[in-house]
Protein backbone atom coordinates (compact mmCIF):
# COMPACT_ATOMS: atom_id res chain seq x y z
CA UNK A 1 0.00 0.00 0.00
CA UNK A 2 2.82 2.56 0.84
CA UNK A 3 4.23 2.21 -2.83
CA UNK A 4 1.06 3.09 -3.98
CA UNK A 5 0.57 6.52 -2.20
CA UNK A 6 4.32 7.06 -2.97
CA UNK A 7 2.92 6.98 -6.55
CA UNK A 8 -0.09 8.79 -6.30
CA UNK A 9 1.65 11.39 -4.65
CA UNK A 10 3.84 11.56 -7.50
CA UNK A 11 1.62 11.64 -9.85
CA UNK A 12 0.07 14.62 -7.92
CA UNK A 13 3.24 16.66 -7.93
CA UNK A 14 3.82 15.87 -11.69
CA UNK A 15 6.13 13.46 -11.72
CA UNK A 16 6.09 9.98 -12.73
CA UNK A 17 6.33 6.90 -10.35
CA UNK A 18 10.16 7.09 -10.35
CA UNK A 19 10.01 10.64 -9.24
CA UNK A 20 11.30 11.94 -13.05
CA UNK A 21 9.13 15.51 -13.88
CA UNK A 22 6.82 15.77 -16.62
CA UNK A 23 8.32 18.32 -17.08
CA UNK A 24 11.71 17.50 -17.76
CA UNK A 25 10.54 14.76 -19.99
CA UNK A 26 8.64 17.75 -22.30
CA UNK A 27 12.06 20.04 -22.09
CA UNK A 28 13.74 16.56 -23.08
CA UNK A 29 11.12 16.14 -25.70
CA UNK A 30 11.88 19.55 -27.16
CA UNK A 31 15.24 18.76 -27.71
CA UNK A 32 14.53 15.10 -29.24
CA UNK A 33 12.02 16.97 -31.26
CA UNK A 34 14.97 19.79 -32.48
CA UNK A 35 17.55 16.96 -33.41
CA UNK A 36 15.76 14.78 -35.51
CA UNK A 37 12.86 16.53 -37.36
CA UNK A 38 14.71 19.78 -38.85
CA UNK A 39 11.88 20.40 -41.61
CA UNK A 40 8.84 19.66 -39.12
CA UNK A 41 10.71 20.84 -35.90
CA UNK A 42 9.45 24.41 -35.87
CA UNK A 43 5.70 23.11 -36.49
CA UNK A 44 5.75 21.02 -33.22
CA UNK A 45 7.50 24.10 -31.44
CA UNK A 46 4.85 26.43 -32.13
CA UNK A 47 2.34 23.91 -31.63
CA UNK A 48 3.33 23.41 -27.88
CA UNK A 49 3.33 27.30 -28.14
CA UNK A 50 -0.16 27.68 -29.04
CA UNK A 51 -1.69 24.66 -27.28
CA UNK A 52 -0.10 27.15 -23.91
CA UNK A 53 -1.99 29.84 -25.25
CA UNK A 54 -5.64 28.42 -26.16
CA UNK A 55 -5.28 26.59 -22.83
CA UNK A 56 -2.77 28.13 -20.09
CA UNK A 57 -3.54 24.79 -18.02
CA UNK A 58 -2.98 22.12 -20.34
CA UNK A 59 -1.39 19.04 -18.70
CA UNK A 60 1.85 17.99 -19.29
CA UNK A 61 0.82 15.57 -20.83
CA UNK A 62 -1.79 17.62 -23.50
CA UNK A 63 2.01 19.62 -24.22
CA UNK A 64 4.08 16.60 -24.55
CA UNK A 65 1.30 14.99 -27.19
CA UNK A 66 1.25 19.02 -28.87
CA UNK A 67 5.05 19.23 -29.18
CA UNK A 68 5.65 15.57 -30.33
CA UNK A 69 2.13 14.74 -32.74
CA UNK A 70 3.53 14.53 -36.01
CA UNK A 71 7.33 13.04 -34.83
CA UNK A 72 6.87 9.84 -36.69
CA UNK A 73 7.68 11.94 -40.42
CA UNK A 74 11.07 12.73 -38.88
CA UNK A 75 12.19 8.73 -38.79
CA UNK A 76 10.76 7.46 -42.18
CA UNK A 77 10.88 3.51 -42.83
CA UNK A 78 8.81 0.93 -44.71
CA UNK A 79 5.61 1.68 -42.57
CA UNK A 80 5.82 5.46 -43.10
CA UNK A 81 2.47 6.44 -44.50
CA UNK A 82 2.16 8.63 -47.48
CA UNK A 83 -0.29 11.39 -48.20
CA UNK A 84 -1.22 11.63 -51.74
CA UNK A 85 -3.75 15.14 -52.11
CA UNK A 86 -5.72 13.49 -54.73
CA UNK A 87 -7.24 11.06 -52.24
CA UNK A 88 -8.19 13.74 -50.34
CA UNK A 89 -6.11 16.23 -47.85
CA UNK A 90 -8.45 14.89 -45.05
CA UNK A 91 -7.80 11.57 -46.40
CA UNK A 92 -8.49 8.95 -42.93
CA UNK A 93 -6.40 6.25 -43.97
CA UNK A 94 -3.22 8.00 -44.20
CA UNK A 95 -4.29 10.05 -41.34
CA UNK A 96 -5.02 7.45 -38.90
CA UNK A 97 -2.13 5.77 -40.02
CA UNK A 98 0.14 9.02 -39.46
CA UNK A 99 -1.25 9.28 -35.81
CA UNK A 100 -0.99 5.56 -34.97
CA UNK A 101 2.66 5.62 -36.36
CA UNK A 102 3.58 8.90 -33.87
CA UNK A 103 1.82 7.67 -31.06
CA UNK A 104 3.74 4.59 -31.23
CA UNK A 105 7.30 6.29 -31.65
CA UNK A 106 6.41 8.58 -29.41
CA UNK A 107 5.59 6.13 -26.77
CA UNK A 108 8.65 4.14 -27.40
CA UNK A 109 10.69 7.53 -27.05
CA UNK A 110 8.62 8.34 -23.54
CA UNK A 111 9.40 5.00 -22.25
CA UNK A 112 12.92 4.79 -22.68
CA UNK A 113 13.25 8.72 -21.02
CA UNK A 114 11.48 7.03 -17.83
CA UNK A 115 7.97 7.30 -17.78
CA UNK A 116 4.94 6.33 -16.24
CA UNK A 117 2.65 3.90 -18.86
CA UNK A 118 -0.11 6.22 -17.42
CA UNK A 119 1.35 9.29 -18.85
CA UNK A 120 2.65 7.33 -22.17
CA UNK A 121 -0.86 5.92 -22.86
CA UNK A 122 -2.30 9.68 -22.36
CA UNK A 123 0.51 11.10 -24.83
CA UNK A 124 -0.79 8.41 -26.81
CA UNK A 125 -4.64 9.18 -26.63
CA UNK A 126 -4.07 12.59 -27.55
CA UNK A 127 -1.61 12.00 -30.33
CA UNK A 128 -4.02 9.64 -32.11
CA UNK A 129 -6.85 12.04 -32.01
CA UNK A 130 -5.08 15.39 -33.16
CA UNK A 131 -6.39 15.01 -36.52
CA UNK A 132 -9.97 14.83 -35.94
CA UNK A 133 -10.41 15.74 -32.02
CA UNK A 134 -13.07 13.86 -30.17
CA UNK A 135 -13.11 15.38 -26.21
CA UNK A 136 -12.44 18.72 -24.93
CA UNK A 137 -8.17 17.69 -24.67
CA UNK A 138 -7.99 16.39 -28.28
CA UNK A 139 -9.99 19.50 -29.35
CA UNK A 140 -7.34 21.45 -28.02
CA UNK A 141 -4.18 19.57 -29.52
CA UNK A 142 -6.33 19.64 -33.47
CA UNK A 143 -6.40 23.43 -32.49
CA UNK A 144 -3.11 23.92 -31.81
CA UNK A 145 -1.48 21.73 -34.95
CA UNK A 146 -3.85 23.73 -37.11
CA UNK A 147 -2.67 27.16 -35.97
CA UNK A 148 0.60 26.57 -35.77
CA UNK A 149 0.39 24.67 -39.51
CA UNK A 150 -0.98 28.34 -40.54
CA UNK A 151 1.60 30.15 -39.18
CA UNK A 152 4.26 27.83 -39.77
CA UNK A 153 3.75 25.47 -42.85
CA UNK A 154 2.08 28.05 -45.52
CA UNK A 155 5.29 28.81 -47.46
CA UNK A 156 5.81 25.24 -46.99
CA UNK A 157 2.91 24.04 -48.89
CA UNK A 158 3.32 27.12 -51.22
CA UNK A 159 6.91 26.41 -52.20
CA UNK A 160 5.75 23.01 -53.57
CA UNK A 161 3.05 24.95 -55.55
CA UNK A 162 5.82 27.03 -57.19
CA UNK A 163 8.18 24.23 -57.68
CA UNK A 164 5.42 22.47 -60.11
CA UNK A 165 4.89 19.31 -57.79
CA UNK A 166 2.42 18.13 -59.42
CA UNK A 167 0.21 16.61 -56.51
CA UNK A 168 0.54 19.91 -54.63
CA UNK A 169 -0.87 22.15 -57.83
CA UNK A 170 -2.94 25.24 -56.34
CA UNK A 171 -6.24 23.32 -55.79
CA UNK A 172 -4.42 20.83 -53.52
CA UNK A 173 -2.65 23.57 -51.22
CA UNK A 174 -5.97 25.14 -51.45
CA UNK A 175 -8.23 22.41 -50.23
CA UNK A 176 -5.16 21.49 -47.39
CA UNK A 177 -5.40 25.47 -45.71
CA UNK A 178 -8.84 25.12 -46.10
CA UNK A 179 -9.30 21.67 -44.06
CA UNK A 180 -6.62 22.76 -41.45
CA UNK A 181 -9.00 25.81 -40.97
CA UNK A 182 -12.21 24.53 -41.29
CA UNK A 183 -11.66 21.17 -38.81
CA UNK A 184 -11.06 23.41 -35.95
CA UNK A 185 -13.58 22.56 -32.99
CA UNK A 186 -12.42 25.15 -30.56
CA UNK A 187 -14.15 28.81 -31.02
CA UNK A 188 -11.27 30.76 -29.86
CA UNK A 189 -9.00 28.89 -31.87
CA UNK A 190 -11.08 29.51 -35.39
CA UNK A 191 -11.38 32.94 -33.84
CA UNK A 192 -7.24 33.20 -33.86
CA UNK A 193 -7.11 31.60 -37.09
CA UNK A 194 -9.16 33.24 -39.28
CA UNK A 195 -6.28 36.04 -40.25
CA UNK A 196 -3.76 33.66 -40.84
CA UNK A 197 -6.33 31.51 -43.24
CA UNK A 198 -7.04 34.69 -44.95
CA UNK A 199 -3.40 35.72 -45.37
CA UNK A 200 -3.07 31.92 -46.65
CA UNK A 201 -5.43 31.99 -49.46
CA UNK A 202 -4.31 35.89 -50.25
CA UNK A 203 -1.01 34.54 -50.88
CA UNK A 204 -2.36 31.37 -52.57
CA UNK A 205 -4.23 33.84 -55.12
CA UNK A 206 -1.45 35.83 -55.50
CA UNK A 207 0.32 33.26 -57.21
CA UNK A 208 -2.30 31.59 -59.24
CA UNK A 209 -3.40 35.92 -60.46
Amino acid sequence: MGGDISSWFMTRAGNDERGISLETLRNRAREWVCAHYEHGGQHLLQTEVWLKRLKPDASEEMLLAALTHDMERAFPGPDSPSLDPRDGVDNPAYNIAHSERSARIVSNYLREQGASQESIEEVARLIRAHEYGGDDEENYIQAADSLSFLEVNVDVFLGWMDAGDEKWNADAVRAKFTWMYERMQIHQARDLARSLYKDAISKLESRRA
